[in-house]
């Protein structure tokens, strides 16, 4: 792990880095982001920031060619945008908050749409470019876990989520989830959706983080 500079990334008094401070400086700094952006109770902040601040380093360290040397930037490890752990949890977060507005739809007594967690909703073949390119990045998931079994390689699961991610972002920012009018088609959205959080939430797992509830 380097620094902007390319050298080993060290103290400001010049020293290695020990690890708790590294993860502590991590973790003030993204405490400092949530605050700006006041998105969780103070009730919630420390857990929150925790599991960003975690991912921000798990995901910034195991993304990498194991056999290489990197450039440590808490900035960009820190960024809720590109290949980076916040990112990943904010997907998986967004993901969480559709579900739950759809779930609670299912208990208002004027004809709620069909509840997949209920009734076990199929998945409807792809009606739009994005809904297929997100089910053939889920299709992938077996062979990016032995990629990376097989070659020691967990910057092949990172490389994976980020592509997932990615292609949960463009579907549910195109296909209009919550407002779909067919209540089959509603439901196959939903059940999609709630796939892709499965996954990556099994993901981020094995590379040892979790998500939030929000964020």
């Amino acid at each position: 792990m380097n620094g902007k500079d390319g050298k080993p990334f060290k103290t400001r008094a010049g020293g290695v880095m020990r690890l708790e401070t590294l993860i502590a400086d991590v973790t003030d700094y993204v405490t400092s982001k949530i605050k700006e952006n006041q998105t969780v109770s103070d009730e919630e902040l420390p857990q929150t920031a925790k599991c960003i601040a975690m991912a921000a380093l798990k995901y910034g360290d195991l993304s990498n060619l194991p056999t290489k040397d990197y450039v440590f930037d808490l900035d960009r490890f820190s960024s809720f945008e590109g290949n980076t752990g916040p990112y990943i949890l904010y997907t998986i977060v967004r993901i969480k908050s559709i579900l739950a507005k759809y779930g609670d739809w299912a208990h208002l007594p004027i004809q709620p749409p069909a509840n997949p967690f209920a009734k076990g909703a199929q998945l409807l073949p792809p009606e739009s470019a994005e809904q297929k390119q997100l089910m053939l990045v889920l299709s992938r998931m077996s062979d990016a876990l032995w990629t990376a079994y097989r070659d020691s390689a967990p910057n092949a699961v990172c490389a994976y989520i980020y592509e997932l991610a990615t292609a949960a972002n463009k579907f549910y920012h195109d296909v209009k989830i919550l407002t779909e009018p067919d209540e089959k088609k509603q439901a196959s959205y939903a059940a999609l959706i709630d796939l892709t959080r499965g996954v990556l939430e099994t993901c981020i797992d094995l590379l040892g983080f979790s998500a939030p509830e929000r964020m």
